[in-house]
């Protein structure tokens, strides 16, 4: 069970949104820029702190203001693929992914490293670095590092913002089978109706920081 209750002030936006999912499902947040989605997730990851309100994933409290509670970052056991990949330049493909597993100690693993290469089709990159990737390439790495970190929950940021159409048809796929592969809730920002509509199971419509529609995908359809 996913809980999330947020209030936020953000400058002309007031954020007051909540929702709760029961099972294992993509939850995308579909909204027009600036309507609040990335200032969601990043409370719900620790990145920033709500004014008020109530986080929590099967039975663990990320944050709780009535009671105190505001769980670092590291310790939520979270997942982030952000909008660039953000890779370490310096590492080769490998060792950008065994940073995502060292942030976990070994017997809090559940996520195989093997088994997320041959996922994403990765195999090939493992000796590149980041330079020589494209930006599709560059992506289903982030994604592999974020996997391995092996989260209770994975936050998805517009991560296809920065590519092109080609490469965003190379990257779905495996977004898609992250769903059929992993136990793991998946939010997904995104204000582009057919990526959504394309990967998510329950759709959350965003307006000026409020909740105001959600369903399924027919909510951004025609």
């Amino acid at each position: 069970m996913l809980f999330v209750h947020l209030e936020k002030a953000l400058g002309d936006i007031r954020i007051d949104f909540g929702f709760e999912s029961e099972k294992a499902c993509v939850i995308a947040l579909y909204g027009p820029s600036g309507s609040g989605k990335t200032s969601i997730i990043s409370m719900i990851a620790g990145l920033m702190r709500p004014d008020s309100g109530k986080i929590s994933l099967n039975g663990t409290t990320f944050f709780d203001s009535s009671a105190r509670i505001n769980l670092a970052p590291e310790e939520r056991g979270i997942g982030y693929v952000f909008q660039d990949g953000k890779l370490f330049p310096h590492l080769t493909v490998r060792s950008n992914l065994e940073y995502g597993m060292r942030l976990v100690p070994r017997s809090r693993r559940n996520v195989g490293f093997d088994s997320v290469v041959n996922l994403l089709g990765i195999e090939s990159l493992l000796h590149r670095r980041p330079a020589r990737l494209s930006g599709g390439e560059k992506q289903r790495v982030a994604i592999g590092r974020a996997l391995l970190t092996s989260p209770k929950l994975l936050l998805m940021d517009e991560p296809l913002a920065s590519l092109d159409s080609d490469r965003k048809d190379e990257v779905l796929p495996f977004i898609k089978r992250l769903r059929e592969s992993y136990n793991i809730p998946i939010i997904y920002v995104s204000h582009l109706p057919e990526e959504i509509a394309s990967i998510a199971d329950t759709v959350l419509v965003i307006k000026n920081g409020k909740l105001t529609a959600s369903g399924g995908t027919e909510l951004i359809q025609g």
